[in-house]
């Protein structure tokens, strides 16, 4: 480029704003970027590779023409461009592709990556049915233990309302002490503190509440005629079996 005159019109005419300058800069910058790019692209040498692959693609593109021989022998058995092969048209109409292997990895290669890639998918859907399972057994476990946690609840209400029921049953036919322990409500903590001796508490803990449950009732029932599940005192053992539903919380359900 010749240097510019300074004092020559095309410089006093230019635009002077503020940033105008800097911005044409930049832009010339970019454009002289790209040209350089372009003519980098077209001095440079294509490998043999590339070359090789134009060439394919070039040959695979076009169509066969009379020069082939094969496609001139179905010519003259009166094939037509365009045409499905067979007597009735029912053949293909494009040959079958050409599957070249570029890649420098051996016969079987690709079958082998193709198995490997289908069984990590199976080993992938085997651990998230594994975990669906587990996930499933756990829910499973946790309703369990959550009945079985209400059912335990509500048999200790059972309980305890059996002993306040047998202790005022019993204190009316002046019965002071309970014939087990446990048939009365534990008196709270300052009493117990009198009573820690007493060896009866220990044998008590050997029974579990449902079967606590079952003796008390049977126990409210001979004794005070006393149902419980009914919350009724009956006459007799004879007004007993005649007027209650069953000696059983499930026969009162």
């Amino acid at each position: 480029d010749e240097e510019e005159d300074y004092m020559s019109d095309l410089f006093l005419k230019q635009d002077v704003r503020p940033g105008l300058p800097m911005v044409r800069r930049m832009k010339e910058a970019i454009q002289k970027e790209e040209k350089l790019k372009e003519a980098n692209e077209k001095n440079r040498q294509k490998s043999v590779k590339e070359e090789e692959k134009e060439r394919r693609d070039l040959v695979l593109k076009s169509a066969l023409g009379n020069e082939n021989k094969g496609f001139a022998l179905l010519q003259k058995m009166g094939y037509k461009s365009g045409q499905a092969l067979g007597k009735s048209g029912e053949g293909i109409v494009e040959p079958i592709p050409l599957n070249i292997k570029t890649g420098r990895s051996g016969l079987g290669h690709e079958e082998l990556k193709k198995r490997k890639a289908e069984e990590r998918l199976e080993n992938y859907r085997q651990k998230l049915h594994m975990k669906k399972q587990a996930n499933e057994q756990a829910a499973d476990q946790f309703r369990i233990r959550f009945k079985n946690k209400q059912e335990e609840r509500k048999m200790e209400g059972d309980l305890r309302k059996s002993q306040r029921a047998c202790q005022q049953l019993d204190m009316q036919k002046d019965i002071d002490v309970p014939k087990e322990t446990w048939y009365w409500l534990e008196p709270d903590e300052e009493d117990k503190k009198d009573e820690e001796d007493k060896e009866d508490e220990c044998t008590s803990s050997d029974l579990s509440v449902s079967e606590k449950l079952h003796i008390l009732t049977a126990y409210l029932r001979q004794e005070h005629f006393y149902c419980i599940w009914c919350g009724t005192t009956y006459e007799d053992s004879k007004d007993l079996s005649s007027n209650c539903p069953g000696d059983s919380a499930a026969d009162h359900d």
